[in-house]
Order: C-alpha cells, then sequence, then structure tokens
C-alpha cells in the first residue's frame, strides 16, 4: 500500500498545490490549471481511500 500513499501524496502535492502556486504566480494558463487540478483530484479520492482503510 505503500504506492497508493506515494500516488496519493504526488497528486495532492504536485497536481494541486503546486500548480495552485505556478497559477497564482502566472507561470500556467487557468485552463491548464483546471484540467492539472481535476486529474489531481481525481488521483487522490481514488487512491486515499484505500490505504487509510488499511490502517485501522
Amino acid at each position: 500500500m505503500k504506492i497508493l500513499k506515494l500516488i496519493s501524496a504526488i497528486s495532492i502535492g504536485v497536481l494541486i498545490l503546486l500548480v495552485g502556486i505556478l497559477s497564482f504566480v502566472g507561470k500556467i494558463e487557468p485552463v491548464n490549471m483546471k484540467t492539472i487540478m481535476l486529474i489531481g483530484t481525481i488521483l487522490w479520492f481514488a487512491t486515499t481511500p484505500f490505504w487509510i482503510k488499511e490502517e485501522e
């Protein structure tokens, strides 16, 4: 399940937070930001329930 934690961390850290910062600074277009953030959100919601469920 470590791979799921890694995917979850990458999706939240890179695809959501970093892209939001780049958009705020003006380095990435809003249309591209929305698409990348949507992909990151879908990945996070798809992977997180599996590794959270195992720890309980």
